[in-house]
């Protein structure tokens, strides 16, 4: 008796070509994820199996801001409203970046994994060297922080210097992002970063990632961020003053086309429920900017934190905290 043709034989025997060796998409496959959405954009308008592939990468894009290189996914959750945009754009930094090191793409949406070759990879090693560091704080498990330590606003924890990895408790923001959040679209502040979780008070919750710029080129980019060229800029300054009060060392952070989902955190006039610490690390001349939560934060609530002291100004920007101390205009570096 003849021998019946499977499913794919009687695809090839029709003239129906394989989608898994079709050129075009393999080729697609490669190519769109390292597009931005105008370039997606573009490329979806040529063909139907484009435009498929197209509708793929947005969908993946939105169930992810960081693109696969954090444990829990953060997802963006867009309003029904037809200007909702479906996701914000921007490449992912796990950690702090010079301006020379920044990547001009990254891939996003793969088709074909939900992963990133390679995530992960500018954490630190499970072990630097075995000489131990030390310390008094290192040891393994969870490292409990105090109201009173995170009051202050400076954190010590183990670097480059020690000889322990990931796993110690003294390396507690070292971890990446380990509480449930999303990033959801709000008509009046844009993207907003919201807590998906109850996050009890004095919990870890992200670092603020980006580009570390001269005070130079921070003024530059301020200037062209308040003309009009970035809607929504995220360029951070911190000021930490030494012990002697006569100066204070400068951190310029620029999380705008590149850094990690704390650019959605936005401003609240009366602090907001996050404290912003600065954690310092042997080996490390420059501290890392962290936020833990200050009080509980219920599930659906908005992360907000002060960007710093503002006063009335003409070309000032809006503000929409909503707090009963609002002074009505977003802080800035010109305040």
């Amino acid at each position: 008796m003849p021998e019946m043709a499977t499913g794919k034989q009687q695809k090839k025997a029709e003239g129906e070509e394989d989608p898994n060796v079709n050129p075009l998409i393999c080729s697609a496959e490669l190519i769109l994820p390292w597009l931005n959405p105008r370039e997606l954009a573009s490329a979806a308008s040529t063909c139907k199996t484009l435009a498929q592939l197209s509708r793929l990468i947005t969908l993946r894009r939105t169930s992810d801001a960081t693109r696969s290189l954090e444990k829990l996914p953060v997802p963006f959750r867009g309003s029904s409203q037809r200007n909702s945009p479906p996701y914000a754009y921007f490449l992912y930094a796990e950690s702090q970046l010079l301006s020379s090191e920044s990547p001009d793409r990254q891939p996003w949406g793969s088709p074909s994994s939900s992963t990133v070759a390679g995530a992960g990879s500018s954490k630190q090693s499970a072990a630097e060297n075995g000489c131990g560091c030390g310390c008094e704080g290192c040891g393994i498990g969870n490292r409990s922080l105090e109201r009173e330590e995170l009051e202050v606003g400076v954190l010590s924890e183990c670097g480059s210097g020690c000889g322990c990895g990931l796993e110690c408790r003294n390396r507690l923001t070292q971890r990446g992002i380990r509480v449930k959040l999303k990033i959801v679209w709000s008509e009046r502040k844009s993207w907003c970063l919201l807590a998906d979780q109850l996050i009890p008070q004095g919990q870890f919750v992200c670092e603020y990632t980006g580009e570390l710029l001269t005070t130079q080129e921070a003024r530059r980019r301020q200037q062209a961020y308040d003309g009009g060229r970035f809607s929504s800029s995220a360029l951070l300054v911190v000021r930490e003053h030494l012990p002697s009060g006569k100066a204070c060392l400068r951190v310029n952070i620029d999380a705008t086309k590149i850094g990690n989902v704390a650019k959605f955190i936005n401003h609240s006039c009366d602090g907001g429920n996050l404290w912003t610490v600065l954690v310092r690390s042997p080996g490390a001349f420059l501290p890392r900017l962290c936020f833990f939560a200050s009080r509980d934060i219920s599930k659906d609530e908005e992360l907000c934190f002060s960007y710093g002291q503002s006063r009335a100004r003409p070309n000032g920007r809006q503000c929409f905290c909503g707090s009963p101390v609002c002074s009505g205009t977003l802080p800035s570096e010109a305040t």
